[in-house]
């Protein structure tokens, strides 16, 4: 049974769009990896966080930590983790670059500071058969026949 070119069209944007869909799951699975370590001065404290910069371990390879004085140890802690945070921050972002819309940075996306507006745009990129459809619904299989109108919106 031969297609139509219009049905054609249609499973080639179909095969797009299911590329695209496999890509993102892709990228996804690459973001959801990403671990990232600081260490503390003198080895006293290592950190390791999670794609999304929770802490997964703490590890004390010395017993530098035992010398040190509670506000010490806790200012330690907090900057080791903030380290590590960003440190995760610009490995997630580096697995997002080039996927992202041209002008939108991937860190300032992963801080909530980017214009989602640009990852939809009003009007969505389409062939022009595609945007014939949506004005003047789908031509009728005859020539000159009847279209077929595009169903109401609701």
């Amino acid at each position: 049974m031969s297609s139509s070119p219009y049905d054609q069209h249609i499973e080639e944007l179909l095969g797009s769009y299911r590329r695209e869909r496999s890509e993102v799951g892709e990228l996804q699975r690459r973001m959801r990896e990403v671990k990232a370590s600081a260490t503390a001065p003198r080895q006293a404290l290592k950190v390791t966080v999670n794609s999304q910069g929770e802490v997964a371990e703490i590890e004390f390879p010395t017993g530098a930590y035992k010398r040190m004085a509670p506000v010490e140890l806790s200012q330690m802690l907090v900057t080791t983790i903030q380290k590590a945070r960003t440190s995760a921050m610009a490995a997630v972002a580096e697995v997002l670059s080039g996927h992202l819309p041209s002008g939108m940075s991937a860190a300032d996306l992963l801080r909530g500071k980017a214009d989602l507006g640009g990852l939809l745009p009003e009007t969505p990129p389409m062939a022009g058969a595609v945007e014939e459809y949506i004005a003047n619904g789908r031509p009728g299989r005859g020539a000159g026949g009847p279209r077929i109108a595009r169903p109401p919106v609701a």
